[in-house]
């Protein structure tokens, strides 16, 4: 089951963390300092629901993230599905 939103196409990606170590300079410290980053995967919040399009009068189930459903809200089920290529 692939990470992909069917809608936006938002799809898995590598980023980074910073590590930090030492104590503040306003806690008494002589400031934090970077030692090193450590990759880590940031992947988009995916949802899979059914959205009714009054249009064609059925459900039509889709997996898209909460970004999309919020697309979908604005410009409408029908509109929105069929940019996607979804229905036709």
């Amino acid at each position: 089951m692939s990470r992909v939103c069917q809608i936006r196409g938002s799809r898995p990606r590598r980023g980074r963390k910073i590590h930090r170590s030492g104590l503040a300079k306003k806690k008494g410290g002589i400031g934090r300092h970077v030692t090193k980053t450590v990759k880590r995967d940031v992947i988009p919040n995916l949802r899979t629901k059914r959205v009714f399009v009054p249009e064609l009068g059925r459900y039509v189930k889709v997996k898209a993230t909460a970004k999309a459903f919020k697309t979908i809200n604005k410009n409408g089920a029908y509109a929105t599905l069929l940019k996607a290529g979804l229905i036709k």
